[in-house]
């Protein structure tokens, strides 16, 4: 399915961008999936125009609810993958998620930030020094050599299958979580399936190489040591840096750089609400998002001319 716009994410910041721009006559799909940070506020009484406050719950879901009413293509699956299939003066990008393919010609990033860490020993030291939160940054590094990405989910897939093309080996280590749904994402590309393997035992902390200067493998609560020259963090969905470092967008720390238009360094990409850091509330999402939104649209109007 094509469109003029899909938005990532369907928090206060998707979902104000994504009115703005289907008032705007424009066509516009939203896609979600994972918990939003809404949801976990308990209550809300800071937010203009509720005089007995709402939940976070409640107010994410009117926001849902209120897209679709406007007739706004709302879909509920995970991004696992995003490229740039032409670029200007007529942009194009793919959105993959959920097995379906989409694409369009902007893109408005909402998914919030959220770089998770395993609570394994020896994660924050190795950054840089042999564990990597991108494979696509990363794994030309690993050419021929052994590799383990941690996670469970759909996303540590989608980074396992692009390292297996590249490394001699790839492991996906679940940490002791269920490998369910590594195995049904696995079975859909049987193209990659059999480099990949998969060890369900809990990850007690990385281990240097020979010189002690960057990672040399994984030791397991059993004792047992699996030896790699990397190690790929891709825990639950991915975030607005993992999708940023997969499309070489500027960065803040881990958030995305923009500038007062929600515009990213990529032609028709922006960006708004916690994913580009800052004031993490609602009123500043809804702001961001709606910038973000109006944005879009003069960039496929000028495209259009």
């Amino acid at each position: 399915m094509t469109y003029d716009i899909i938005i990532i994410g369907a928090g206060p910041a998707g979902v104000s961008a994504a009115l703005y721009a289907k008032r705007a006559n424009l066509n516009v799909a939203v896609i979600y999936s994972g918990e939003s940070q809404l949801e976990k506020a308990h209550k809300i009484d800071n937010y203009y125009g509720f005089s007995e406050g709402i939940t976070g719950p409640d107010l994410y879901k009117n926001g849902i609810e209120q897209a679709k009413n406007l007739g706004i293509e709302v879909i509920q699956a995970e991004v696992t993958h995003i490229e740039m299939l032409a670029p200007p003066p007529k942009t194009q990008y793919s959105v993959k998620a959920g097995g379906n393919e989409y694409t369009a010609t902007s893109l408005i990033l909402a998914t919030g930030n959220k770089k998770l860490r395993p609570n394994i020993a020896g994660i924050v030291d190795f950054e840089g020094k042999g564990v990597s939160y991108c494979a696509v940054c990363d794994g030309f590094f690993y050419r021929k050599k052994n590799v383990a990405v941690i996670g469970n989910g759909t996303f540590a897939v989608e980074e396992a299958s692009h390292l297996a093309h590249i490394a001699d080996s790839v492991t996906i280590l679940t940490d002791g979580k269920s490998d369910d749904e590594v195995k049904s994402a696995l079975s859909k590309d049987s193209s990659v399936a059999q480099k990949i393997k998969i060890d369900v035992r809990k990850v007690s902390k990385i281990i240097l190489n020979e010189e002690g200067s960057k990672v040399g493998g994984v030791s397991f609560e059993d004792g047992e040591t699996l030896t790699v020259d990397g190690v790929f963090v891709a825990l639950g969905s991915a975030g607005a840096a993992d999708f940023a470092k997969k499309l070489g967008l500027a960065l803040n720390g881990d958030s995305i750089a923009t500038n007062e238009k929600m515009a990213t360094n990529a032609p028709g990409i922006f960006s708004c609400g916690n994913a580009n850091g800052g004031l993490l509330q609602v009123c500043k999402a809804v702001y961001e998002g709606g910038v973000a939104g109006l944005s879009a649209v003069d960039y496929i109007r000028k495209i259009k001319q």
